[in-house]
């Protein structure tokens, strides 16, 4: 690589990194036509082109830089995600077993060794195929994604609260229970984990301890209407039973 094109690579990812991608990218382009084989540069073009919604573009772009490094593990995870995003499911699945050979390859304890980054990028990656199987009705399948999400990123709490709401749908309330408290322990003001906690609590016959839950959300948010609706719906059901 000549030094004009070293400039250029130098000013092409100042900008990328300001975000600055009508910049980035004609000098980005340039590069290339000097210097093809640039993995790195063809990651940068594909996350702009992802950025303004042209997927077919980035994934080309992504293919490329793991055809020119094919142990390119961000390159890999933008792929999964861009396919993804495609509403190419089966191929980004194919593409995360990819990265986690990857990953296995490279690290004595995957998926931990993963940089948090990159884990999170993975662990969305598995909620969206879990919103996605339970789009079309495969509530179980669903749930084995966000399980992997959350094990992945246990202190994602709005994770734990859609692997729970799931498993209230299939009636597994015990193991709901465990990641709407789950997830409180990530984040204990998470107001939505406490509502859904409530309801899993009384749905098992434990009454107090729903009460318990909606009156700290009350303490978080006064206005909260849905524990004021499921407190004054406990008050109610007593007083019917004086």
């Amino acid at each position: 690589m000549n030094e004009r094109v070293k400039h250029l690579l130098v000013l092409g990812r100042e900008h990328y990194v300001r975000r600055e991608f009508d910049r980035a990218e004609p000098i980005l382009r340039t590069v290339l036509e000097e210097e093809e084989h640039c993995a790195d540069v063809h990651d940068m073009l594909g996350i702009i082109a992802h950025a303004r919604g042209n997927f077919s573009v980035a994934e080309r772009h992504f293919e490329r830089a793991l055809e020119i490094n094919p142990a390119y593990t961000e390159a890999a995870l933008n792929l999964a995600v861009t396919c993804n995003d495609s509403g190419k499911y089966d191929k980004a699945r194919a593409v995360y077993h990819r990265v986690s050979f990857l990953v296995t390859k490279h690290h004595t304890d995957a998926p931990r060794g993963i940089d948090p980054f990159a884990r999170g990028k993975i662990a969305n990656m598995h909620a969206s195929l879990g919103r996605a199987y339970h789009d079309v009705g495969l509530t179980r399948e669903a749930i084995a994604e966000y399980e992997k999400a959350t094990e992945l990123c246990p202190q994602f709490a709005d994770l734990h609260v859609a692997v729970g709401t799931l498993l209230r749908e299939v009636n597994d309330l015990p193991n709901a229970r465990a990641h709407y408290e789950a997830a409180l322990e990530a984040k204990s003001a998470y107001v939505p984990a406490r509502l859904k906690l409530g309801l899993t609590l009384l749905a098992l016959g434990d009454a107090a301890a729903a009460e318990e839950q909606w009156k700290k959300v009350i303490e978080v948010e006064p206005d909260n209407s849905q524990a004021k609706m499921y407190l004054r719906g406990l008050e109610r059901n007593r007083s019917e039973k004086i």
